[in-house]
This record gives C-alpha cells, structure tokens and sequence, in this order.
C-alpha cells in the first residue's frame, strides 16, 4: 500500500512538473515564433516565394536575416540583404514581379 503511494504522489509531481515546463516553453516560443536563429546560404526558387519580411536583429530577434515566405507557408531564413547578392535579386522580383517573357517567332524586318 505505501509503495502504491508513493507512485501516485510521485506521477502527480512528475504531471505538475511537466505542465509547468510546457507552458513556459510555449510562452517563450509565441514571443519568438518568427525569428531566424540561423540562416541558409542555400538558394531558394524565385517559383515558390510569395512574400518576405527583414530580420534587422534588433531586440528578441538576435540576428539579421531575411524571411521568405513560401506558397506552402513556410519560413525560409536567408541572409540578410547586404550579405548575398541572390538575397537581394529574390527580393527584387518579389518587389518587381516576373519580367514579362519575348514572344517567340520569327523577327519582323523594318524596311
């Protein structure tokens, strides 16, 4: 009887600690849910990023980055802009759109 106790006080505590530990871990991933710890030098296709915002690095997010924003929703996190020429040329056609592509066929000669 004393042994079955035991266990049960001992799952109550180790319950208590548990739900405890979580929220504390939630409450401090709400406040950094979209900041970069660390970023990619991979390059992303311009075919699957809708939007991006600029991580400067300033108060909880600690670095500077830049964050693409996929179809899909994902987060991409990509160097800031000043770092990587790709960065800025992905933002560009973010900003620009897509160049309208040359109609193909043959070239009208002017007389």
């Amino acid at each position: 009887m004393m042994f079955s106790n035991a266990l049960t006080l001992w799952t109550g505590a180790l319950l208590i600690l548990s739900i405890s530990l979580w929220s504390c871990t939630t409450a401090q991933n709400d406040g950094a849910a979209d900041c970069c710890l660390t970023t990619s030098d991979r390059r992303i296709p311009q075919r699957v990023v809708t939007s991006f915002t600029i991580q400067t690095g300033d108060g909880a997010c600690r670095i500077p980055a830049t964050i693409f924003v996929t179809k899909k929703g994902l987060k991409l996190c990509a160097p800031f802009p000043s770092e990587n020429k790709w960065v800025r040329n992905l933002i560009d056609y973010i900003l620009t759109g897509p160049v309208p592509k040359k109609p193909r066929g043959k070239k009208h000669r002017q007389q």
